[in-house]
């Protein structure tokens, strides 16, 4: 049927009912980026050039020796205690940085004074300043010459080239992550519940650990996970103040390092697979509690 065969006044009551509809039907919503396919495919390809190939090529490369042999490499016994040594370093680092990172975000958060923002723009100089400079000057600073470690050079403390040396590193590289992780739940946290809980009788303390704890803690977790896993994969800052000293300062990447050295391909991609998974492990357990602590605080 043809429109010439409706009247005028159909036609309208028509146009009426077409504009109600539109105003009911879903609009799609405008976005600022490319559509969804668009945008998933890039990221998929940025992270399969920057993350899942250079893993799988480890895989790749660990295809030519057999398991006996990648067992024996990653259980030797020098092997093992790198491992010691990079584990408790850096555990023991993450959480000086989680005790002192907390209260230097507390600091910069809630006080104001003079250099706030210098101390503020200082707290990432160690993702700025190459590693290897770092390390120049923390081996300076803490050897039984330097400013800091002639002071405990006569007391028979040695900080350099011992694992009180490495930790000091790597406090010095994770400590910005756990002040970044915390500072922004510091800025959000509404003072008025410290003032109801005080009001209420709370003491300080029971108010730190009972009201603001509770709310920082998912954020020191990330910190924490975050200082550990850079703790243990850093090579840069550590290799001049650890000495490499087998059996004592030799980590786990400076024996990789000494492998590659060696041409021993195959022992430092295999002791390069054990770090990947100790990290990939330390990561999926704090996000899963996270995950965990998240739901609880929603539900309560």
């Amino acid at each position: 049927m043809s429109l010439l065969t409706f009247t005028r006044g159909e036609i309208c009551a028509m146009n009426i009912v077409t504009t109600k509809l539109r105003r009911f039907a879903p609009r799609r919503k405008a976005h600022v980026i490319p559509g969804f396919g668009l945008s998933v495919g890039v990221t998929i390809t940025l992270i399969s050039l920057i993350v899942v190939i250079p893993l799988l090529s480890v895989l790749v490369a660990l295809s030519g020796i057999s398991w006996r042999e990648f067992w024996g490499i990653v259980t030797d016994k020098m092997v093992l205690h790198a491992y010691q040594v990079s584990f408790v370093c850096s555990l023991i680092a993450a959480v000086v940085n989680c005790v002192f990172g907390l209260l230097l975000a507390w600091v910069l958060t809630r006080y104001k004074f003079p250099g706030r923002r210098i101390l503020d723009g200082l707290i990432e100089l160690p993702f700025a300043l190459p590693t290897a400079v770092a390390g120049i000057a923390l081996t300076t600073i803490y050897a039984d010459q330097g400013w800091i470690g002639k002071i405990f050079a006569p007391l028979g403390i040695k900080i350099s080239y011992t694992q009180v040396g490495i930790t000091i590193a790597l406090i010095f590289i994770g400590i910005p992550f756990v002040v970044r992780s915390v500072q922004p739940v510091l800025e959000k946290l509404d003072s008025q519940y410290e003032e109801a809980a005080q009001m209420l009788g709370a003491s300080r303390v029971r108010t730190f650990f009972k009201v603001l704890m509770p709310e920082l803690l998912p954020a020191l977790l990330t910190g924490f996970g975050l200082a550990f896993s850079r703790g243990l994969g850093e090579y840069g800052s550590v290799v001049f103040i650890a000495g490499n000293i087998p059996y004592k300062t030799q980590i786990a990447p400076l024996l990789i390092m000494g492998k590659l050295e060696q041409f021993s391909y195959a022992g430092a991609t295999s002791i390069a697979l054990v770090m990947i998974v100790i990290a990939f492990i330390l990561l999926f357990s704090i996000n899963f509690i996270q995950s965990h602590m998240n739901k609880a605080a929603k539900n309560n």
